[in-house]
C-alpha cells in the first residue's frame, strides 16, 4: 500500500472509531461532536481558520528555518571545538531537562504577543533534535576518508566541509524530520500562553465559549498541515540529503 493510500486508510480508521466512540457511550455533542458536525464546521468557517492557520504556518516555518541553519552552524562548531564540546553539549543537554511551558511565559513577556514569542518558541523545540542528529552525523563520518584526506594534506577546514559535513546530510536530514513535527508544537505553545491569532488563540477562543466542534476543526487542520509539512520535508530530504556526495 502506497503511503497516501496508506494515510487515508488511517484517517477512515480514526474517523469511524470516533464515530464508534459516540455512539456506543452516547456521549453529549458539547463534549465530543461527532466528526460530520466537525466537518461542517470546517467548511463553514474556512476563512477563519485559513486566516489563524496562516499565521500559525508563519511561524512554524520561520521557526524551522531558523532552528535548522542554527542547528546546522552549531554541530558543526561542536565537531570542530573540542572546547564547545565540552562546555556547550552539557548545556544543550540540561536545557531539555526544562519544560517547554515554562518558557513560554517568559519569551511571551521578553518578546511580546506577536510572532516572534511563537517562533522563538518553535526554535527552541527544534533545535536540539537537529543539532544533535547532524553533530552524531558529522562524529561517525568513515575514518578511513578522514586518515586518506589527512594523509593527503587537507586542512581541517577541507577535511570538514569536503567530507564530514556530505557524509553527515542524512543525519541533519533525520533531525529536520522531527523538526518538522516538534515545530507546530512550539508555535501551539507559544500562542497558548498568549496570542491574539493563530490555531492555538482560535483552539483556546474556541474551549472558552464552549464552541468544542470549532476547537476541534481547529486541531484538525493543525494536524493535516503538520502532516503536510513533514511530506514536503520528507520529499525535500529524500532529493537533497539522502544521498551524500563526498567530494
Amino acid at each position: 500500500m502506497t503511503g497516501w493510500r496508506a494515510g487515508i486508510a488511517a484517517a477512515l480508521l480514526a474517523v469511524t472509531l470516533w464515530q464508534m466512540v459516540i455512539w456506543t457511550t452516547g456521549v453529549a455533542r458539547f463534549i465530543l461532536p461527532p466528526p460530520a458536525l466537525v466537518a461542517q464546521t470546517i467548511w463553514d468557517s474556512r476563512a477563519l481558520l485559513a486566516e489563524h492557520a496562516a499565521i500559525t504556518m508563519a511561524e512554524v516555518l520561520i521557526g524551522l528555518a531558523l532552528g535548522a541553519a542554527l542547528g546546522f552552524v552549531s554541530a558543526i562548531a561542536l565537531v570542530a571545538s573540542p572546547m564547545a564540546r565540552a562546555l556547550v553539549r552539557p548545556m544543550l543537554v540540561f536545557s531539555q531537562a526544562i519544560p517547554v511551558f515554562a518558557l513560554a511565559p517568559i519569551l511571551t513577556l521578553w518578546l511580546g504577543f506577536g510572532l516572534w514569542s511563537k517562533i522563538a518558541m518553535a526554535l527552541i523545540i527544534i533545535y536540539f533534535p537537529v543539532t544533535s542528529s547532524f553533530f552524531d552525523a558529522l562524529m561517525r563520518t568513515n575514518r578511513d576518508w578522514l586518515g586518506m584526506a589527512r594523509v593527503m594534506g587537507a586542512s581541517p577546514a577541507r577535511i570538514m566541509w569536503h567530507i564530514r559535513v556530505p557524509a553527515a546530510l542524512p543525519g541533519f536530514a533525520s533531525g529536520l524530520r522531527l523538526a518538522a513535527v516538534y515545530a507546530p508544537i512550539g508555535a501551539i505553545i507559544g500562542e497558548w500562553v498568549g496570542a491574539s491569532k493563530g490555531l492555538g488563540y482560535l483552539m483556546l477562543l474556541a474551549n472558552g465559549r464552549a464552541k468544542t466542534d470549532l476547537m476541534f476543526a481547529a486541531l484538525i487542520v493543525l494536524a493535516v498541515l503538520t502532516v503536510l509539512l513533514h511530506t514536503g520535508v520528507n520529499k525535500l530530504c529524500e532529493k537533497t540529503l539522502d544521498r551524500p556526495e563526498v567530494v
